[in-house]
């Protein structure tokens, strides 16, 4: 009898994982000048051990000024990488995952509060706080600060930070890179003409404004080793009429798989505060459908997937080739172990746990293999 769709194996350029079921992204807010922290150690840790196919590290800013908070995690200078490898190294001692950095620049959505602060924006003169920077010169909401507007030196200096923190990923070992170009930051908000009205080849058309995050796309993948998947996360519609819409997510989807994108991570909205959103089970999965019968690439869904048999179906009925979980990997960290035994399939776990295989499960968990790199 075959796996279960949900934990057959999926090839990413030369990086096979074991299952289709992806740790997201998830800001911790918990870093010190952009050092990861013991909470990382921890928080990583767990994730590590819950059997998923693959762990995506939150935001990592490629400098100071691209963080979302000022505890946003970090990876642009010897200290920075230092502290992530601190972490990384403990967790793969014990669980050994494939990891991927999400590499992302918070643009005029930078210098905020953390979530539970109230998230709003830090005024550039307060002690966490600093002047944002953006394609254009506008706010994201009313009553904010508005960013600086990018010149050309401003562009290549981010362009060259993408790659840079992409090359210190790769001395670090990490296995896969994805693009933060959704949720309103700085790659998005070049993609969204809510957010870009820059009057020079950056801005107006469809092909303009995909003109820098193509880019940034070329420079991280020429730093990246060959065989080490890169891929994008994209907000397929913004929620809001006369933003970007998934027409346009398809446009530029094809344009990064032409330049070897080999997935792309399919999210909605976070670029405007006017944003309306019909919140419910799986509510970003059509678009992620939509975007995989347009190109043919591999696609990730995510958003609201909480429920072993609703990822199985999504996967068996060709709406997306992976799944991402967030907070219902927070909630229940070991949500792969109880898929696995709901669907019938084995999942990676340490030796350690395999005394909390219930009784009725013969053959739940299959042995991780430590220290391996």
């Amino acid at each position: 009898m075959s796996s279960p769709a949900l934990f057959q194996p999926l090839r990413l350029d030369g990086l096979e994982l074991e299952n289709r079921i992806i740790v997201a992204p998830m800001c911790q807010y918990s870093a010190r000048d952009g050092e990861a922290t013991d909470w990382h150690m921890m928080h990583l840790g767990q994730l590590a051990m819950s059997g998923s196919g693959l762990l995506t590290l939150e935001a990592t800013a490629v400098s100071p000024e691209a963080r979302i908070t000022h505890g946003d995690l970090g990876l642009w200078d010897d200290g920075t990488e230092r502290a992530l490898a601190k972490v990384l190294d403990a967790v793969r001692d014990y669980a050994p995952v494939p990891i991927c950095i999400q590499i992302a620049h918070a643009g005029r959505k930078a210098s905020s509060e953390a979530p539970w602060r109230g998230g709003q924006q830090v005024a550039p003169d307060s002690p966490h706080g600093w002047l944002t920077e953006a394609p254009s010169p506008l706010a994201h909401a009313e009553g904010e600060v508005a960013p600086r507007m990018l010149d050309r030196e401003d562009m290549k200096r981010i362009r060259d930070g993408f790659a840079a923190t992409a090359r210190r990923a790769a001395r670090l070992g990490i296995e896969a890179a994805e693009i933060h170009a959704a949720h309103g930051y700085l790659l998005h908000q070049f993609l969204s003409p809510l957010a870009n009205r820059r009057s020079d080849e950056y801005g107006g058309s469809l092909e303009n404004r995909m003109r820098f995050p193509l880019e940034v796309f070329d420079a991280v993948r020429e730093a990246f080793p060959a065989g080490n998947p890169v891929w994008a996360r994209v907000s397929a519609t913004d929620w809001v009429e006369e933003g970007w819409e998934v027409e346009q997510t398809i446009a530029f989807t094809q344009a990064l798989k032409a330049r070897g994108a080999a997935a792309i991570h399919v999210s909605t909205g976070g670029v405007s505060p006017r944003q309306k959103i019909a919140i419910g089970p799986g509510y970003q999965v059509p678009f992620a459908e939509r975007v995989r019968a347009a190109t043919d690439l591999v696609t990730i869904a995510v958003g609201l997937i909480t429920e072993p048999r609703q990822a199985e179906a999504i996967l068996v009925e060709g709406k997306a080739d992976a799944v991402s979980l967030a907070r219902a990997l927070l909630y229940d960290p070991r949500w792969p172990w109880h898929a696995a035994a709901e669907l019938g399939a084995r999942v990676r776990a340490p030796k350690q746990y395999w005394r909390s295989q219930p009784h009725h499960l013969k053959d739940l968990f299959k042995e991780a293999s430590f220290g391996q790199r």
